[in-house]
């Protein structure tokens, strides 16, 4: 545990000076963290908006950020047209420049082709698409290298449509396509050069799930621990390890579907918290796995078990306690290193949950799908509604992107507008 320890705050360290930035889904230290103080608590369509962008469609992408530098993954309609990347002067608050990424948008059941984030190291801009292209690009908008991952591996068969984010990762980029719903072709991780974007392994990754419970919407994270850095994927039934170098499977943990059901499916996303790597299936279990095993680690390594995780919303960790919002916005908070429940059921504005909770400042910030109430609770033992932020917009149909903090400012991304919520601090 110690080097464990070591390790990640080694890692930790690395990230402080991201801290001010977003540069991926889930933040600086992929994990929906932000380190940042003094954050806006109460707002409104009139209070504590610094400024707003009009958006063409609703996107389950969250907003990325680094420095002066805002990029979407935009669909120019709801479920038709265009995807684009656009980026944001802050400066300006306006768009400096569109490129386009796929045609062929279409809604598939829930969302459309924009939902996975893009990511960035400060100098170029990745962004993957439902349709399976995947594009770089520099910060003045010039396009790197395209890729169109169905046409070079096949179709995307899930039932749900693609929407996994490229974890960038030591100038490489991991996609995972795990499906099975809707074919017969065997799931699979790349390994990307972020630099010429040639694939430099593709690794099946097998299952014996059946019918939908192959399908997985989650985007892959790191883990490095006694020395061995891993790329953690969850899916098709299981957890699984990776060596970043060939793409080998170190260990699984066949644990996240225990009665076999045909229909489960993987939204929210694995994160590494207290030296554990924290595994939501479909509600029943959410599983902790100790690091370090080899093989099956299902009887061996599983430090516990939570029978009421989510669904869709990634869980939140100080290292301290583990938040999580189902999707129906009922809160639980764990304590993070025993799974033993601290406080919950507890109750968010109703509404159905998509977005994935935020941590700042000593406070959760998530965001209702329909509502586009963006709800602030307390950090810590005791279940506290801060504050029901609405921007009296709603959401038509839905708003599904998480809460992105950067300088000072909160980015919300509704079906209408891109806000900025709070003003910025200095650099």
């Amino acid at each position: 545990m110690r080097k464990f320890l070591s390790a990640t705050c080694v890692f930790f360290a690395a990230t402080v000076a991201l801290s001010a930035n977003w540069p991926n889904w889930r933040g600086p230290t992929l994990n929906g963290v932000s380190t940042e103080t003094g954050l806006p608590t109460h707002w409104s369509t009139t209070q504590n908006v610094a400024w707003k962008l009009a958006m063409p469609a609703f996107s389950g992408s969250t907003p990325i950020i680094w420095g002066d530098r805002v990029f979407l993954n935009v669909a120019t309609g709801r479920d038709t047209g265009e995807l684009e990347l656009w980026a944001i002067d802050r400066n300006k608050k306006d768009v400096v420049w569109k490129r386009a990424i796929a045609g062929g948008n279409n809604f598939q059941r829930k969302q459309n082709m924009s939902s996975p984030s893009p990511v960035t190291d400060g100098k170029r801009v990745w962004v993957m698409t439902g349709v399976g292209v995947l594009k770089a690009f520099d910060f003045d908008g010039k396009e790197i290298w395209a890729r169109d991952i169905q046409k070079d591996y096949g179709y995307f068969g899930l039932n749900w449509g693609y929407a996994s984010s490229p974890l960038l990762y030591q100038n490489a980029l991991y996609v995972q396509v795990l499906h099975g719903m809707k074919t017969d072709a065997a799931s699979y991780v790349l390994r990307i050069d972020a630099d010429s974007g040639k694939t430099m392994w593709r690794q099946e990754r097998l299952t014996n799930a059946p019918r939908e419970s192959p399908d997985s919407y989650t985007t892959p994270t790191v883990l490095t621990h006694d020395g061995r850095t891993e790329i953690i994927i969850t899916g098709g039934d299981v957890v699984s390890g990776h060596d970043p170098a060939s793409g080998k499977e170190l260990w699984r943990a066949t644990i996240l579907n225990p009665t076999g059901r045909t229909d489960y499916r993987i939204v929210a996303s694995p994160l590494i918290a207290a030296g554990l790597i924290i595994s939501p299936s479909r509600n029943d279990p959410l599983a902790a796995i100790r690091p370090g095993g080899s093989g099956e680690v299902a009887g061996t390594h599983v430090a516990w078990s939570f029978s009421r995780g989510p669904d869709v919303p990634t869980p939140v960790s100080d290292g301290t306690y583990l938040y999580v919002v189902n999707e129906t916005g009922v809160v639980y908070c764990l304590n993070v290193k025993t799974g033993e429940l601290v406080y919950g059921p507890n109750r968010l504005p109703n509404d159905f949950y998509s977005a994935s909770p935020t941590l700042a400042d000593g406070k959760i910030y998530v965001t209702g799908e329909t509502t586009g109430i963006t709800t602030v609770y307390k950090q810590g033992p005791a279940f506290e509604i801060i504050a029901s932020n609405k921007l009296d917009e709603g959401c038509n149909p839905y708003c599904q992107s998480s809460v992105a903090v950067s300088q000072g400012q909160l980015f919300l991304r509704t079906s209408a507008n891109l806000w900025v919520i709070g003003e910025r601090k200095a650099k």
